[in-house]
């Protein structure tokens, strides 16, 4: 199996001013000094430049939680690929439950704006999950590949993205799918960029959705989980260095 470096990734969704922020990662970043992992900060678009000042000469990458698939436009309240190349943020969360279950967003939506990132050098954090009626009734395998085929673009290359997958019930709610589900699920995601992707088995797949200390290095040591995507979880400095640690622990 190639070796993949965990990515561990904090959503802070709609929270933090510029200060709380500016806060939080002046507590995070002398703990993390030696890191081995990727740690990504998702702050809201307001606090992205605090964040990407305070990381600079240190191992944490900043990324946006959402981007318009235009350069640019009569689009309110949007913010394009570009904008955020500019303030040297460096990836972007694309499809989040929240973002598909609140605001409407589709795959073909995201079929748009994966490949506007990658042509400015954003990596995509694409995410994909079913909801827990789809869960209950068995599909999950079924709504994550279509999905998958919906989402990924053409061409999609390890190095460029990487894919977290949430299940939408779990999201927020302190539930979390069994490690044996977790398991089947990633290790059917990875046969399936392996179809779709060249090389799908160097992508890392993550795994979101009530993500936290308690439970962060068993997820973890999942042989096809490269990291997490940790949403209420990452917004206590403590919380996230814990879930930091657990992921390397699981690492080594």
């Amino acid at each position: 199996m190639p070796e993949r470096t965990p990515y561990i990734a904090a959503n802070w969704k709609m929270h933090k001013t510029v200060a709380e922020a500016a806060e939080f990662v002046d507590a995070l970043l002398p703990q993390i000094a030696a890191t081995q992992s990727d740690v990504v900060i998702c702050p809201p678009f307001t606090a992205l430049g605090a964040v990407v000042e305070r990381r600079y000469g240190t191992a944490v990458k900043v990324a946006a939680q959402n981007m318009h698939e235009e350069d640019a436009g009569a689009y309110t309240g949007e913010v394009s690929a570009a904008m955020l190349v500019e303030l040297d943020v460096e990836a972007v969360v694309l499809g989040h439950s929240e973002r598909r279950q609140l605001f409407g967003e589709t795959d073909e939506a995201l079929a748009r704006k994966v490949p506007a990132a990658l042509a400015v050098g954003l990596q995509p954090i694409l995410c994909i999950g079913e909801t827990e009626a789809e869960w209950s009734e068995g599909r999950t395998l079924d709504v994550l590949d279509a999905q998958l085929r919906g989402s990924l673009p053409d061409g999609a290359s390890a190095a460029d993205l990487m894919l977290a997958y949430e299940p939408v019930w779990a999201i927020g709610t302190g539930r979390t799918p069994s490690l044996e589900d977790i398991a089947n699920t990633h290790g059917h995601l990875r046969a399936r960029l392996a179809e779709l992707a060249a090389d799908g088995d160097e992508l890392r797949l993550l795994y979101g959705g009530s993500v936290k200390a308690a439970n962060a290095r068993e997820i973890m040591a999942i042989a096809d989980v490269d990291g997490v995507l940790v949403g209420g979880a990452s917004l206590d400095a403590d919380e996230f260095l814990a879930i930091y640690g657990a992921g390397q622990a699981a690492d080594d």
